[in-house]
C-alpha cells in the first residue's frame, strides 16, 4: 500500500512538472520595435521579440494601415516582407515601401516548438 501511494505521488509530481513545461513553451511577446502605442518616424523595419524560439515556417505577420490623417478608410494591408531575425526569438517585418503618416497595426502569429499558435497585435503611429 505504501508503494502505491509513493508511486501515485511520483506520477502526480511528474505530471505537474510536464504540464508546467508545456505551459511555458507558448511564445509570449516580450517587446516590439516600435513599441506598442509609439508615435514617431516611419520604421524601416518592425521587430517582435518573443520568449521562445519561433518556428518561422508556421509564424507570420500582416502589416495593416488602420487610419490615415484626414481620411477615413477600412484597414488597408501594406506590402511587407516577414522573416526571422538573427535571434531565433525575433520576427522582422520589413515594409516594401516607406510608410506614410498614419496609424498601423501588426497582426502576428507566433508558433514555437509546442506548435500551438499564439496571436496578437502591436499598434503604432507614423508622423
Amino acid at each position: 500500500m505504501r508503494l502505491i501511494k509513493t508511486n501515485a505521488v511520483a506520477i502526480a509530481l511528474s505530471s505537474a512538472l510536464l504540464m508546467s513545461t508545456f505551459a511555458q513553451a507558448h511564445p509570449k511577446l516580450l517587446s516590439s520595435t516600435p513599441q506598442e502605442g509609439a508615435v514617431g518616424p516611419a520604421p524601416a523595419k518592425i521587430e517582435l521579440h518573443f520568449s521562445e524560439n519561433l518556428m518561422t515556417q508556421f509564424s507570420g505577420a500582416k502589416l495593416v494601415m488602420t487610419e490615415m490623417p484626414g481620411m477615413a478608410h477600412a484597414p488597408m494591408p501594406m506590402k511587407a516582407k516577414v522573416s526571422g531575425g538573427s535571434d531565433p526569438k525575433t520576427m522582422v517585418i520589413t515594409p516594401l515601401s516607406p510608410l506614410p503618416a498614419g496609424s498601423y497595426q501588426v497582426d502576428w502569429r507566433a508558433v514555437s516548438s509546442d506548435t500551438h499558435p499564439i496571436t496578437g497585435n502591436v499598434s503604432f503611429k507614423v508622423k
